[in-house]
């Protein structure tokens, strides 16, 4: 066992509020930053409606999540992230963005922090590239819901050294992860196959075959999926779908990754799924999956 090292989180949307909830429910200290501090203090308070639910269904008792929860804090100041051991970067599918967030918390994190970037579709050894210690950096991918789903695609970076690999592999298993290796290659394991799956999803809709319900019901029921197409477009957010189109179709020109143009209009409609309680579904509440 390593020590109870701090990890860091940079996003406060949905990725990384179930990260932070692995993290914290795993016994580490926990910092969740974001550049709006509503929106990290917001991502702590969708955090308490998880447990409080935790706690309703027994899986948890009340002391356990006044526990875990105390592990937790949020901050809009990078420089906060000074202790982190890890930090792991959750925030929306841009290089370039990616790229300004890790050279600022280059400039604040000691020598021995491990980065990691929770990118789905993107160059991991292009993201490190910009991150001022590529040797130190590693693809860690949580599958939506992070706080459900055991499985993380880890990834090194053509520079990534052994040593920082297995030092995060060994936390991703102390947080209660189950770590799988693949390639820095695009959409990796999961979204290879994904975002192209669900782009055909959404076509069926674009060409009236189904309605979002009938497919998510037919999908489930013959296929065995827990979540339907529809139901995980909406919730992973019908503006991040674009970013994982464009991310992907730029890499492997692959047709099938290509956004379809119903996407784009309804994401101008801002119906960009729960976190606005309606996309292909509608939603009574915006509050975090398992909430």
């Amino acid at each position: 066992m390593t020590d109870k090292i701090t990890i860091g989180v940079a996003g406060s949307g949905t990725m990384g509020t179930g990260i932070a909830i692995v993290a914290a429910r795993g016994g580490f200290p926990t910092i969740i930053f974001d550049i709006d501090q509503a929106r990290a203090e917001g991502a702590v308070g969708q955090m308490k409606a998880f447990f409080a639910k935790s706690v309703q269904r027994g899986k948890l008792t009340q002391e356990q999540v006044d526990e875990i929860m105390g592990r937790v804090s949020a901050t809009s100041d990078i420089a906060a992230m000074a202790p982190c051991g890890l930090v792991i970067e959750a925030i929306f599918e841009e290089l370039e963005v990616k790229g300004k967030l890790f050279s600022a918390l280059n400039a604040v994190c000691g020598p021995d922090t491990l980065f990691a970037s929770n990118t789905s579709t993107l160059s991991i050894t292009e993201i490190a590239a910009k991150s001022g210690r590529d040797d130190r950096f590693v693809g860690m991918h949580f599958c939506l819901p992070a706080q459900l789903m055991k499985l993380v695609e880890m990834s090194p970076g053509i520079n990534t050294s052994p040593e920082s690999f297995e030092r995060a592999w060994k936390i991703c298993e102390e947080m209660g992860q189950r770590p799988v290796k693949t390639q820095d290659a695009p959409g990796f394991i999961l979204n290879y196959f994904l975002v192209p799956f669900n782009n055909d999803a959404i076509r069926l809709v674009e060409e009236g075959v189904a309605e979002p319900a009938e497919i998510d019901k037919a999908i489930k029921g013959a296929l065995g999926y827990a979540m339907g197409p529809m139901e995980l477009i909406d919730l992973v957010g019908l503006d991040t779908q674009v970013l994982l189109c464009e991310a992907l179709h730029g890499v492997t020109h692959e047709p099938r990754a290509a956004c379809p143009p119903l996407l784009r209009r309804m994401v101008a409609a801002r119906r960009l799924g729960r976190k606005t309680k309606r996309g292909f579904l509608s939603y009574e509440t915006a509050a975090i999956f398992g909430a």
